[in-house]
């Protein structure tokens, strides 16, 4: 499960054991707050967090309000083991194999992956897609072909 945190909704997708998309939403913090307990205790969920990261300029009271709620959502996961943190220059530097790319770079870089949006009548893997829930894709892509690495699974 990948999150993109935010300071009041955060973006949520979950992969199978394939890397196939099976869920994804935007949940307000405290939704969230209630559902990451139950699957924390689960041992076939293993959750990954977009950090922030310093890039040496200044940010406003929403950056550290994120931060906090990053902090939260690993606390109320509960289980550390499972637990792990990626900042934005990993993702696109693994994503995109570069830390120049932009946001538009990564939704096609996954696109490419995954598979046009499509249509209403003819949905693909990232139908109904929106905003943050690509940062969150992109964090549940990178978890999920890291896996070994980040938490001993091949």
């Amino acid at each position: 499960m990948g999150i993109d945190p935010g300071p009041v909704q955060s973006a949520v997708v979950i992969l199978d054991d394939a890397g196939r998309i099976v869920s994804r939403n935007i949940l307000d913090n405290e939704d969230l707050k209630e559902w990451l307990p139950t699957l924390g205790c689960e041992e076939n969920y293993h959750l990954c967090i977009e950090m922030i990261a310093s890039y040496g300029m200044p940010v406003g009271q929403e950056v550290f309000e994120t931060c906090v709620w990053a902090g939260k959502f690993m606390a109320w996961w509960g289980n550390n083991d499972s637990c792990k943190r990626l900042t934005r220059i990993a993702i696109k530097n693994h994503i995109c194999h570069s830390s120049r790319a932009n946001d538009m770079n990564i939704r096609q870089a996954l696109i490419d992956r995954y598979g046009a949006p499509g249509k209403k009548n003819s949905p693909g893997a990232t139908y109904g897609f929106k905003a943050d829930m690509w940062a969150a894709l992109a964090v549940a892509t990178t978890a999920f072909d890291k896996r070994n690495e980040l938490y001993g699974l091949s």
